[in-house]
């Protein structure tokens, strides 16, 4: 399986949106400081991820998401989950 996931920062609140054939070895590093982008911003949650069966298919919805509208259309999918935990967006 491939993975699109969504990190949110506990520091900043800022979204990290990234790629993975590995999805929980990933997020364990990305929260280890193994990636540039995000070790600054560490601890990181996963607040979404969708699954596919295709590679090709996965980076094309991560690449749409890291747009504007893809961002947008996050926001929104992710608004009232976030809103539930009294977080801020």
């Amino acid at each position: 399986m491939y993975y699109v996931y969504v990190l949110r920062s506990k520091i900043d609140h800022n979204l990290y949106i990234g790629f993975s054939e590995n999805l929980k070895q990933r997020v364990l590093d990305h929260n280890a400081g193994k990636n540039i982008s995000t070790q600054l911003r560490k601890p990181l949650d996963l607040i979404f991820y969708e699954a596919f069966s295709n590679k090709f298919d996965a980076l094309r919805r991560e690449r749409y998401l890291k747009t504007n509208k893809g961002k947008t259309m996050l926001k929104q999918l992710l608004r009232e989950d976030l809103k539930d935990q009294n977080r801020k967006f």
